[in-house]
């Protein structure tokens, strides 16, 4: 039990999720359109709209729940917030998957390459944090 209390949660999750997120980046910026394309699969597939909505939830639930809210600590703050938007992200896409779907594709297809570079550099700096507190 002592080994399990010495896992630092936060510091997993960011480096994680940061890592997911900077490998999703580099393909897209490899494969131009590749999340145009991918958005236009999800909004026309109501069972991966539920699917999607259900990974994000638990994804978000577990990033939320394990992080607690240290004012001191910004990084938990941060993965805190990060899971809680998750979760509402999740509900909304469950609810109201038609609109949020179409929404995305209309952005997608004006910025995409802004989405791309945003969520490169929102990906580096997670790893990066996420690793700096593992070492």
């Amino acid at each position: 039990m002592a080994e399990f209390d010495m896992i630092d949660a936060t510091a997993w999750a960011a480096m994680l999720l940061g890592a997911f997120t900077l490998a999703a980046a580099i393909g897209a910026l490899r494969k131009p359109g590749l999340w145009q394309a991918m958005v236009r699969e999800i909004e026309q597939s109501p069972a991966l709209q539920l699917l999607c909505g259900l990974v994000e939830l638990m994804l978000g639930a577990a990033i939320y729940l394990a992080n607690p809210w240290i004012p001191a600590d910004i990084l938990t703050c941060i993965m805190k917030t990060l899971g809680g938007i998750m979760i509402v992200e999740a509900l909304v896409v469950l609810a109201f998957s038609d609109l949020y779907f179409h929404f995305w594709l209309r952005n997608l297809a004006h910025m995409q390459r802004t989405w791309v570079i945003l969520t490169l550099v929102f990906g580096l700096a997670l790893t990066v944090a996420g690793l700096a507190r593992l070492a």
